[in-house]
């Protein structure tokens, strides 16, 4: 029983520093593993509009920006950085569409798909991003059309698809007519035609574009006269051409 009662003092030092050494490499051990928090976390079901509304209070607007902020932080988790291509893009897709719902004027959610998650060098991921930021734009053409542009240009560039990428650069022509959309955008679908060797297509879109009385400007105007002279100079040069 003496034995037992010993004070403390009576330990010899090295036991205490091997104590210590152990305390210390569990410590580093422990902090070495990875944080529970750090495992990557599926972005959840988007909710109803209707639960998106009750919850906005009256500031859908608000709300908007703080539900847009949460999407675009799936894929910085805690710990983590999520690829692009680890998310589920018709998830996405369903959360951007509610912020749109909570603001229609906004434009980040088209931004979102047209230029972040439409740049994954993933084609059908891609074209997921833009058929979306497609059926988003004919809700509301004149304010939209920037980002089916861009659309285009994906689709011309990066997709390499020539008859989508005209698709919708025929819809920004038909639907975007108002002021606010530059003749540039309207006349995108002329290029694309020139891409595709559709050379007489394009010059009698040229020519209708000229007729129809929708370009004012006079820079614009001797562009398009200019432009259709050198089409119907190519097409001389090269009969077979559509």
């Amino acid at each position: 029983m003496a034995a037992l009662q010993k004070p403390l003092s009576a330990v010899p030092r090295s036991v205490w520093l091997l104590l210590v050494l152990a305390l210390l490499l569990n410590i580093g051990w422990q902090a070495s593993r990875p944080l529970e928090t750090a495992r990557t976390r599926a972005l959840p079901p988007a909710p109803s509009s209707a639960a998106l509304q009750l919850a906005a209070l009256g500031e859908p607007v608000a709300l908007a920006r703080l539900t847009m902020l949460y999407v675009q932080g799936a894929d910085e988790q805690a710990g983590v950085s999520v690829s692009w291509r680890e998310l589920d893009y018709p998830t996405v897709i369903s959360w951007l569409q509610r912020v749109l719902e909570l603001d229609p004027r906004g434009q980040s959610p088209l931004l979102a798909a047209s230029q972040v998650y439409g740049a994954v060098g993933d084609p059908a991921r891609t074209r997921l991003m833009l058929d979306f930021v497609h059926a988003r734009f004919a809700e509301d053409p004149d304010r939209r059309w920037p980002w089916l542009a861009h659309a285009a240009l994906v689709a011309r560039h990066r997709l390499h698809d020539l008859p989508l990428a005209r698709s919708y650069a025929r819809d920004i022509r038909l639907h975007a007519t108002g002021p606010q959309v530059p003749d540039w955008a309207r006349q995108l679908e002329i290029f694309i035609l020139e891409d595709m060797n559709e050379l007489d297509a394009a010059r009698t879109l040229v020519g209708g574009l000229l007729d129809s009385g929708q370009v004012t400007d006079p820079r614009e105007l001797k562009f398009l006269a200019d432009r259709l002279q050198q089409l119907q100079q190519q097409q001389q040069n090269h009969p077979t051409a559509r």
